[in-house]
């Protein structure tokens, strides 16, 4: 009897060592993934001279919203912002009307050519024409210089395309196809009005990857874009750092004190513009969590 009470003192004893070593352990990760991101927030709204003398670390100093004031008065940081948005609404619809065309058919068993299909687009996965070879392509159907050219080149990606096939094949039953076709639904109505509303989790998932991509592109329009009316935020935020750094090279008729206050401000003008270029998506995120929990155990659990 006390054999037995020994050893189950010794297993919650361990256990308890156990919960205190993974403790410290999640507690080291979070302050090191999470202190990063804390930085960026308190060195925005702080005092380019604190910044720039290291005394931020936990707390901002200084208050001041100067940095944001360089951003707002660049004017073409508004220009940036309508046009990210309209190439993350409609490029992230027309990427889930294609992905959902193309997954939904490689996921029917009475769908004769899908295997072929699929090994089609997976061999596309890993190798691709390049660079130059899209450039042509996007040249050649006159998309060069237009809106379409941040939307249409990347509509599909397989591996989106993937998982949603995967999430039909786990989570839709063949049994629910049987019953709409008993009812007279054709395959387009059994896809708008069973598929897709018991697909929320997945759809939310695929959104979110489409309109982040959508959102943070700004090396297409470098390659595709000429007009400054139609480049998205990231190229305006990596144009204003970049005029902010030619400038500290050309401070000719300033004196020290002036300088080195605009020294101080790019420092912390990056700072300003990467909360400008991620508060948006942040948040978004909540009201697509629920979703989010869902998609992302596709195929770990089937039942």
């Amino acid at each position: 009897m006390n054999k037995g009470k020994t050893e189950k003192i010794k297993k919650s004893y361990s256990d308890r060592v156990f919960d205190i070593v993974n403790i410290v352990i999640m507690l080291a990760l979070l302050v090191i993934f999470l202190w990063p991101l804390w930085f960026v927030v308190i060195a925005s709204f702080s005092n380019p001279n604190e910044v720039w003398n290291g005394n931020v670390i936990l707390l901002p100093k200084g208050f001041t919203l100067s940095a944001y004031e360089a951003v707002s008065q660049y004017k073409m940081i508004w220009t940036g912002y309508k046009n990210t948005i309209i190439y993350t609404v409609v490029g992230t619809f027309i990427n889930l009307v294609m992905t959902i065309c193309a997954a939904y058919p490689l996921s029917r068993k009475d769908f004769v050519p899908r295997n072929f299909l699929m090994f089609i687009f997976m061999l596309t996965m890993y190798f691709s024409g390049g660079l130059i070879p899209t450039y042509l392509v996007v040249s050649k159907m006159h998309l060069l210089n237009t809106p379409w050219a941040m939307m249409i080149p990347g509509a599909v990606s397989i591996y989106n395309v993937i998982i949603t096939r995967t999430y039909f094949v786990n989570s839709i039953p063949s049994s629910l196809q049987e019953a709409a076709e008993l009812d007279g639904a054709n395959t387009f109505q059994f896809l708008m009005k069973i598929v897709l509303p018991l697909s929320k989790p997945i759809i939310a998932v695929i959104a979110l990857y489409y309109a982040v991509g959508h959102w943070n592109d700004f090396f297409t329009a470098l390659i595709y874009l000429n007009d400054k009316e139609l480049m998205p935020l990231q190229s305006f935020l990596r144009d204003l750092l970049m005029s902010n750094k030619m400038s500290l090279n050309n401070m000719q008729g300033l004196d020290a004190a002036q300088a080195e206050a605009k020294m101080q401000l790019s420092q912390t003008l990056k700072y300003s513009a990467i909360i400008v270029s991620t508060v948006p998506v942040l948040c978004i995120y909540p009201f697509i969590q629920k979703y989010f929990v869902k998609g992302v155990m596709i195929g770990s659990v089937k039942g």
